[in-house]
């Protein structure tokens, strides 16, 4: 697995990591024995970044990743989680030191760990951004040792630009795959520029991108890619990438004739963010260890030709653009 600097941390990570949101919930049923074993595949691969929240399963996907890390022993592969979407209602008050506090110890617990390597503000409101004593509360939970760095998790491109203005936020973690191009856009140069490490989540567009699903294509009520469709939940850009079902299939069929050789179609689109040098770590999910193996395996690809970034971009520009690109 090739490594890339994890910003201006110090730091290195394998290019393809374990996004652990489908091991705690909202993916329909999640089987733990299952969850624990793609865990290992894709750590005995070599993957070395686990993301994580506090309310992915409420806690339960930090439970599983530190009961991995107690089976295995030897040292630690770097485990980011988030804080802050257990409030009730996301209000820049609410990111107050002691709920952040409050936030921290209970991941602290449940990872087993004194200290956590990676916190993420998990997607605040906007406002937030512009209130610095929230990022000067983040550097005293540095300073007493519970947190080692901090960084954001965002909705909007904006967001992001105005985060990294911020001397303390070493990474932003945001949407970005063959739906969502604005990152490379508008944030990508600017994120390289002051050292900030770009982690590239829903990469597959909630599975879309895997080219399996289909218009008849049924998914369970606890999976958000039923609950959320519009947003019901949380922003729907989580959800396909807010790219309405029926025109992403229309696009995924325009990308399938893209795919050569062994590899899958989402192997291709893992490839295609690995194209942005700018991207530290990529984070698609796994919940048993075949896909845990096919996500790494993505890295072996050999570069993208100019044509296929190029008619990547265009189905973008002629099929998806109008549906994404002003709001994130």
């Amino acid at each position: 697995m090739r490594s890339r600097p994890f910003g201006r941390s110090g730091r290195s990570v394998g290019e393809i990591g374990f996004g652990a949101w489908a091991i705690g919930d909202a993916w329909g049923r999640v089987d733990d024995d299952e969850a624990v074993a793609a865990l290992h595949a894709a750590l005995d691969a070599g993957v070395d970044f686990i993301d994580t929240a506090d309310v992915y399963g409420d806690g339960h996907s930090e439970r599983l990743i530190a009961r991995v890390l107690k089976e295995r022993g030897g040292a630690r592969p770097f485990v980011a989680t988030k804080a802050g979407r257990r409030l009730p209602q996301q209000t820049v008050a609410g990111y107050s030191e002691e709920n952040l506090n409050a936030f921290i110890d209970r991941s602290l617990r449940n990872l087993d760990t004194d200290s956590l390597d990676l916190v993420q503000l998990h997607c605040p409101p906007t406002d937030l951004y512009y209130h610095p004593e929230a990022f000067e509360r983040m550097e005293r939970l540095v300073e007493q040792g519970k947190i080692r760095q901090y960084g954001v998790s965002v909705e909007r491109v904006e967001e992001a630009l105005k985060a990294i203005e911020y001397p303390g936020v070493v990474s932003v973690q945001i949407v970005f795959n063959m739906f969502r191009l604005r990152p490379a856009e508008r944030l990508f140069r600017q994120a390289q520029e002051r050292g900030v490490a770009i982690i590239a989540r829903v990469p597959l567009a909630s599975g879309l991108l895997s080219g399996k699903f289909t218009h008849d294509t049924r998914f369970e009520n606890t999976d958000h890619r039923q609950f959320n469709r519009h947003g019901e939940a949380f922003d729907v850009g989580e959800t396909f990438s807010g790219v309405p079902y029926e025109v992403g299939l229309a696009a995924v069929e325009r990308i399938r004739p893209l795919v050569s050789g062994d590899a899958t179609m989402a192997q291709l689109a893992l490839r295609w963010i690995l194209m942005f040098d700018a991207v530290t770590v990529v984070i698609p999910g796994a919940r048993n260890p075949r896909q845990a193996l096919a996500n790494v395996a993505a890295a072996d690809l050999p570069p993208l030709s100019d044509e296929v970034m190029e008619a990547v971009a265009r189905i973008y520009e002629e099929d998806i653009k109008r549906y994404v690109h002003a709001r994130w």
